[in-house]
């Protein structure tokens, strides 16, 4: 049975959860549906949207008025009209206000509705009620990791009978370790061969919290190793800033947006994730992949994923000392390289994106049975 299926996303920047909608995407267009990708925002451009059409996938806006936290009323009709037009048999949002406007235009255009929940979701109270209001509308409510599922629970956010966990995945073969790569990298960044490197992807924001780990690399950083950040967000001015009241300053590399984190992380000897908050987070998977050993915070889905002393460190969050002393663990390269190997096991074993696509399909193919 071939589908028609639309991924609405709040618009076509990128970030994890629009990584795991691209992966879905793409899987599903080789197996022969038909697939949209929808934003929210202004305009077809932004890095996503580039990604869907180098894969032949269509990209189409439609866009809430006002901007901001306002309510836009027509804008659940507008995106019925959109997807019926599309032929679209399956809905399926990504993040709470996809939800509260595509689950009513779900209903409307006749289509199967399907929301993945991919983290915590800390709306003000009034936003929090609409998105309780939509999740009663979707047919599935999909959360990344059991930890999720809980708090959906908790929050009330979908009927027990609704929820379902479908764990994220990636294209693996994009993150294979490669020492001449690494060799590369390191050259371009300024960094010695044999200097032992740390580093993190993703957004600089409060959740993210690159702030402790470059207080938890400080240490380090002393006695020669070396930090290396990649991503924007509104806090890199402010991170940007303390780290360059730093006495070991150029230590630590604040790289910004990079369309080649892949290869990043082959410069690394450790991943490190500071979250404060997190679902199940795709670099976590990437890092694995890559046989690097990690230390991240014991948050959200985290502890699903990493099994602590087997295939990665955990620590507390918002605790810098705790994360200084895994890091320094690691520098002990029989063990380093003991949890890459099983983390990279891991990874391949059970967080495919072929496996991931393959039960979001068999979810649309029970909903429009």
């Amino acid at each position: 049975m071939t589908l028609g299926i639309a991924h609405i996303l709040p618009t076509f920047a990128m970030g994890g959860q629009e990584r795991v909608a691209l992966d879905l995407a793409v899987g599903q267009k080789a197996r022969g549906h038909r697939v949209l990708g929808v934003s929210l925002g202004e305009g077809t451009s932004g890095p996503l949207a580039d990604e869907f059409r180098a894969q032949g996938i269509d990209v189409e806006t439609c866009t809430k008025w006002p901007r901001g936290f306002g309510i836009d009323l027509s804008l659940p009709l507008r995106l019925a009209l959109l997807l019926r037009h599309a032929g679209v048999d399956v809905v399926h949002t990504h993040n709470p206000q996809p939800l509260i406007y595509g689950a009513p235009a779900g209903k409307l255009a006749g289509c199967a509705t399907v929301h993945t929940r991919h983290g915590e979701n800390r709306d003000p109270p009034w936003r929090a009620r609409l998105r309780r209001l939509a999740g009663r509308l979707a047919d599935v409510y999909v959360c990344v990791s059991e930890e999720t599922a809980s708090i959906a629970q908790k929050e009330h956010d979908a009927r027990y009978d609704k929820i379902r966990v479908i764990k994220n995945g990636i294209d693996l073969s994009r993150f294979d370790p490669d020492r001449p790569l690494r060799a590369e990298v390191r050259r371009e960044l300024g960094i010695a061969e044999s200097a032992f490197v740390v580093g993190t992807v993703g957004r600089v924001v409060a959740d993210k919290h690159q702030s402790m780990l470059v207080e938890a690399m400080r240490p380090l950083c002393a006695e020669g190793a070396e930090l290396v950040i990649v991503g924007d967000g509104d806090l890199l001015p402010a991170l940007r800033e303390e780290v360059n009241r730093s006495p070991d300053s150029a230590r630590t590399h604040l790289l910004g947006v990079r369309r080649d984190a892949p290869r990043i992380l082959q410069a690394l000897d450790v991943f490190a994730l500071s979250s404060r908050s997190e679902g199940l987070p795709l670099v976590i998977l990437e890092a694995m992949a890559s046989a690097l050993p990690i230390v991240a915070t014991r948050v959200g889905g985290i502890p699903g994923v990493i099994a602590d002393g087997h295939t990665g460190l955990l620590v507390p969050p918002n605790d810098a000392a705790s994360m200084t002393a895994a890091l320094r663990r690691l520098k002990d390269r029989a063990l380093a390289q003991r949890i890459a190997s099983a983390g990279r096991t891991e990874a391949l074993a059970e967080y495919s994106a072929d496996a991931m696509v393959e039960r979001y399909l068999e979810l649309y193919a029970q909903l429009r049975a």
